[in-house]
């Protein structure tokens, strides 16, 4: 296979990757979205409608709003009298129990009482009895009349004509001729015959108040298919609220077909599919770095679906409010891990999508995209956890503002504005803090590295660079120095300079397990000179592998890994090298057992590094500091490096290694002290020194008035 085709593989198979990955995006966001056809306009009694003029596709009623109907429905339940069903059997058998317990004579109670308990028992029975808790709703429902139901005979009674079981046993025992004997009467407890005859029958009731209600009319009118609702500046009126409200109702309704469904969900599909393309090929054209890393792609696809899931899945089963969601938090980590303009064109597609699930999708995303505009203004650099409290401050405040706007845009009666927003503004802002710890949590899940994090690494006063500092504190001092000028030169040629600061700082860790086999370590004693040159190049190159495992071992990311293994890249032991070579001339050597295991720099950190490690180790070595000589040397290892391909495979340009030459000269001559040369006297000007400096003659003495005289004359 020749080199085009293989070239021609690789494209299609990018482009076979790209599209599953457009197409699981679109599915899983549209999977979730809500189905129901709605309207898409905020609207709100006294404001002016912001849109078109909208025109009915088809008839509808204009329903009552829901307190018309209230009030109508109170008003007919106020009339309404329930069913009470009359039985005329309870009497007979109360009386009769009464009788067979008064058969034999009471002591202080005449015959003749005992008849007329008997007829006011009557009398409390044909009114008819309500048990006490049943006569108590009634009471309380201000109810006047119930409908009583004697057989075929229904007709309609008072409630005050009814008694209740107790207001029946205090009547009875109230009685004028009964009262002189109410002590015998309470102890023979009367109340026993006395139990209602009348009961509420709830079937026959119930049936009849779902009648009384639903013969309410719904609808006041009806709106004709072509029939203008609404035209733009018009302010909403009472009308036409409800008008409007009609129309969303009977959309709702009509969305339940299957195919009105099945034109939303290809709607949804068409709409999602575009925004997520759009994305894929603002990355195919300005960051194509991105999509070849599974963790830059895994996150950035992550940003701009978890977030319409979320707020899909809250206005399907009307879960708070999609506004408490911290939306900006989708900018701040692609600011934080990536660059402003891919947080920027996350956060916008991410709203974007969001916005189908979403009623007022004009407020929704003018708020939205300020709040992440905002974010990403505000969080430049995260170099510390005050900053993120400052940015979500701002995003509130920004929240609450662009609202406010709004609004006053729509109506310019403030007591009449939404004030419970701002409460929810405030919430998010609060849940926006929570982006603090799960930078952490994404930090492990992806593998990015913070700025945070870079910092807290950089802390020479514990970890592996406190060890460093104990055990080999030539190394340390020399990885201090490294750090320094790599990362000025970072911030020349716009590079992550805390990145390389802190690879630089971590770069040769390695050597703290035999620190006294390299120079800076040294003092006086080199054990190289004991050993061949083949176990000395393999001690000297072990610093890179010793540096990973231990880098393995206290956990530190993989991007600081990175530089310990691309400091050296792929190139040879020369010192060790060159005097084997020189000692067996004849000899084939096999150079593999003399190079670093690499791989070359791919990154232009890794490359500055690369360039200030070699040149400061090297300037260590030089008899004579001075501009020319470290000008040379430089020139020559950094040379030597781009000849030998060292920097092939990362994006640096030769205008980016000519800065880092001037740089590393610069900070190399500051370093070493180095002073233009002053000229010396010539000839004639030492003759003439040696004369002022010569004893005067007496004659000369005399005509000098001497030093103290010349001060004393002095203007000064």
């Amino acid at each position: 296979m020749d080199v085009f085709s293989k070239y021609q593989n690789i494209q299609w198979r990018k482009i076979a990757t790209q599209f599953v990955l457009i197409l699981i995006t679109v599915l899983v966001i549209v999977w979730f979205m809500p189905r129901h056809q709605q309207i898409q306009f905020r609207y709100d009694v006294g404001k002016p409608w912001m849109y078109g003029s909208l025109i009915a596709d088809f008839d509808f009623p204009i329903y009552k709003s829901d307190e018309s109907i209230k009030a109508e429905q109170d008003s007919i339940l106020a009339a309404f009298q329930p069913y009470y069903n009359y039985n005329k059997a309870q009497e007979r058998r109360q009386i009769k129990l009464f009788h067979q317990a008064f058969s034999q004579p009471i002591n202080g109670l005449p015959a003749p009482i005992l008849r007329v308990i008997t007829d006011r028992l009557h009398r409390l029975y044909s009114a008819g009895i309500v048990n006490t808790p049943d006569y108590n709703l009634i009471s309380e429902d201000s109810m006047r009349t119930v409908r009583l139901i004697s057989g075929k005979e229904v007709k309609s009674v008072q409630v005050n004509c009814l008694y209740s079981t107790l207001t029946a046993y205090e009547t009875l025992l109230g009685d004028p001729v009964l009262s002189p004997y109410r002590n015998i009467l309470q102890r023979h407890n009367l109340i026993n015959y006395i139990v209602p005859n009348v009961v509420y029958d709830r079937q026959r009731s119930e049936a009849e108040k779902n009648d009384l209600l639903s013969s309410i009319p719904l609808a006041s009118g009806m709106v004709m298919s072509g029939q203008k609702i609404i035209d733009r500046g018009d302010i909403v009126d009472e009308y036409t609220f409800r008008v409007l409200n009609s129309f969303d109702k009977e959309l709702q309704r009509l969305s339940a077909s299957k195919t009105e469904i099945t034109d939303t969900l290809i709607g949804q599909i068409l709409y999602i599919a575009l925004l997520v393309v759009i994305f894929t090929s603002y990355l195919n054209l300005f960051r194509k770095d991105y999509l070849q890393k599974s963790r830059n792609i895994a996150m950035l696809y992550a940003s701009i679906t978890i977030f319409p899931i979320a707020v899909s899945l809250m206005i399907t089963h009307s879960i708070f409010n999609v506004y408490v969601l911290p939306f900006a938090m989708v900018a701040i980590f692609a600011r934080v891990f990536m660059d402003s303009r891919t947080a920027f064109m996350t956060h916008v597609v991410m709203v974007l999508a969001c916005a189908v699930a979403v009623r007022y999708q004009y407020e929704f995303v003018v708020i939205q995209l300020l709040s992440g505009l905002i974010a990403i203004y505000s969080l430049r650099e995260l170099s510390s956890r005050s900053q993120l409290f400052k940015t979500a401050l701002w995003v509130t405040s920004g929240n609450m503002v662009v609202f406010f706007a709004i609004q006053l845009m729509q109506s310019n009666d403030i007591m009449k504005m939404d004030f419970d927003m701002y409460t929810l503004f405030i919430v998010n802002g609060v849940l926006l803090l929570l982006a603090y710890p799960l930078m952490y949590l994404i930090e492990k899940l992806f593998g990015f590295v913070s700025n945070v994090t870079l910092i807290e690494l950089s802390n020479t006063n514990k970890g592996v660079l406190r060890d460093l500092s104990e055990i080999a504190p030539g190394t340390f001092q020399h990885s201090i120095t490294v750090g320094n000028i790599a990362a000025e030169i970072a911030n020349r040629i716009g590079a992550d300079s805390l990145l390389v600061r802190t690879g630089a700082l971590f770069h040769d860790i390695g050597k703290m397990k035999n620190p006294v086999f390299f120079t800076e370590n040294q003092a006086g004693v080199n054990p190289h000179d004991n050993m061949s040159y083949e176990q000395s190049a393999q001690i000297i190159i072990s610093h890179v592998t010793d540096g990973v495992k231990l880098a393995e071992e206290n956990n530190l990311p993989a991007i600081i890994k990175e530089f310990i293994l691309t400091h050296h890249g792929r190139g040879v032991a020369k010192y060790f090298y060159i005097k084997y070579k020189n000692e067996h001339p004849d000899e084939d050597v096999d150079i593999e057992k003399f190079t670093y295991p690499g791989p070359n720099p791919f990154t232009r950190e890794q490359a500055i590094l690369m360039m200030s490690d070699a040149t400061e180790a090297a300037s260590r070595s030089l008899n004579d500091y001075t501009e020319e000589s470290i000008s040379g040397l430089v020139n020559k290892i950094i040379d030597g490096q781009v000849a030998e391909g060292f920097f092939a495979e990362c994006p640096i340009t030769f205008r980016d290694i000519s800065l880092a030459k001037k740089i590393i000269v610069f900070r190399l001559m500051a370093i070493y002290h180095t002073r233009i040369q002053y000229p010396e006297l010539s000839k004639r000007a030492k003759d003439e020194e040696k004369k002022k400096e010569a004893p005067l003659s007496p004659a000369e003495a005399e005509a000098y008035p001497g030093p103290s005289l010349i001060i004393a004359y002095s203007p000064c």
